[in-house]
């Protein structure tokens, strides 16, 4: 019996999910780019057989209730996107059907509860600092905290760093050579502030003046990923109000937040901001891309020689295609030796929120990619993505090798200081 995929009742984005799913050819070369297919072993788990399962969902031969443990599974790496041959919009399909799906479930009580937590805390950095220490003392009294929140807290550093509240504008080091805005992020305003700052140095070291808008909030990559799109879109208006259009680039230096700003023109599709959405998108760019297409000061020699093992966040080398500039960046700095990461291509199990809704799949990816690491003989670990370096550091720990973690951007900045690299959110 022959299908269709009822386009019409999909909303505006119901085209870019029909088109998604006919460039499919089901040829297979994502299933050896699939972490989930690494892991588990079954087309299901795979892109290929998820987009199966979501066209039948939409066609209506399968419930969607049916569909969703495999697209729960999902990491949303986008690691098919970059192997497939036919060019098929997987990340833009599975964040589509989230939100279609989303309205149509049912949650067990503590999933609830889990990702309410997850939505009313991450996206807010005072309120994640407050809760994250709550939750580290909580997890010291026996059986205070529900063993469904426990993965969360095992994610946390021994000791939260100290709140270091960003300036609204940062002056250029010499004559100015460009003006950017600052996204600076959630989750890792708490548990990373250096990265920002890290990025203001060496942004200013290189003549650039930066302004951090008041009043920016989340990028909405989280609601995005958990099929809420309304809270994503609630987020991304706040966005659009308060960053400044007489800017040469928005800076992201997180990964997934770079990867959900470009995804504004997808969740704004057939709305009044669809233009403003689609602006700010072209203006984002990461902090590696935007200082390799400037051309950077000379950079002196860190004071001791380093190995660093330069591990892909998914939304970079996936989703944003960013993969040669973080490199020559850190190629850049003498005394820096860069060394490749073996299956590199591959998820560490972070993913935004999946390491707390999958930890099982997640820990599994998160000991692959420590095991790899460890194999280079690597003196330290860098990345462009707050939650890659959570999860490498927690699985490095776990390991036994609880090797120095660092932002590809606080290298920069310590080698223009001159001074001996300090460990990231370590």
């Amino acid at each position: 019996m022959q299908h269709s995929i009822p386009v019409e009742t999909l909303g505006p984005q119901g085209q870019a999910m029909a088109f998604a799913i006919a460039s499919c050819v089901h040829c297979g070369f994502c299933l050896p780019a699939c972490p989930t297919y690494q892991v588990l072993g079954q087309e299901m788990d795979s892109p290929r057989g998820r987009i199966l399962l979501m066209k039948s969902a939409l066609e209506g031969s399968l419930t969607v209730e049916e569909t969703l443990p495999y697209i729960d599974r999902c990491l949303g790496c986008q690691g098919c996107v970059t192997a497939c041959p036919s060019g098929v919009r997987y990340g833009d399909l599975v964040t589509l059907y989230r939100a279609h799906a989303e309205g149509q479930r049912k949650r067990p009580f503590m999933a609830q509860v889990r990702r309410a937590l997850v939505r009313e805390t991450i996206p807010y950095p005072n309120r994640f600092r407050v809760a994250a220490v709550a939750g580290k003392i909580g997890k010291t009294v026996e059986g205070l905290v529900p063993a469904d929140l426990r993965g969360m807290l095992a994610l946390l550093p021994e000791k939260m760093p100290e709140a270091r509240p960003l300036p609204a504008f940062y002056p250029a080091e010499g004559p100015r050579r460009a003006r950017v805005a600052l996204l600076a992020g959630c989750v890792q305003q708490a548990l990373a502030p250096d990265f920002n700052w890290a990025t203001l140095r060496v942004l200013a070291k290189n003549g650039v003046e930066v302004v951090i808008p008041a009043g920016q909030e989340c990028c909405g990559a989280l609601g995005m990923h958990q099929g809420e799109a309304e809270e994503a879109r609630r987020h991304a208006r706040a966005n659009l109000r308060v960053f400044p259009r007489d800017i040469d680039a928005i800076i992201t230096n997180a990964a997934g937040c770079g990867s959900g700003l470009h995804e504004y023109p997808l969740l704004f599709v057939g709305l009044p901001e669809a233009e403003a959405a689609a602006e700010l998108a072209h203006k984002a760019v990461d902090i590696a891309v935007f200082l390799d297409q400037l051309g950077i000061v000379v950079l002196p020699p860190l004071p001791q020689p380093l190995k660093v093992a330069y591990h892909d966040a998914c939304h970079l080398a996936h989703a944003q295609k960013v993969t040669d500039p973080p490199r020559k960046l850190l190629r850049s700095i003498p005394n820096l030796t860069l060394l490749e990461i073996p299956e590199g291509e591959l998820c560490c199990g972070s993913a935004g929120t999946y390491n707390i809704e999958q930890p099982e799949i997640a820990s599994e990816l998160g000991r692959r990619k420590a095991a790899n690491i460890l194999k280079t003989d690597a003196d330290a670990v860098a990345a462009g993505n707050i939650g890659c370096l959570v999860q490498i550091r927690t699985h490095l720990q776990a390991a036994g090798h609880p090797l120095p973690i660092y932002h590809t951007i606080e290298l920069l900045d310590a080698a223009y200081r001159h001074a001996t690299p300090f460990p990231g959110p370590a």
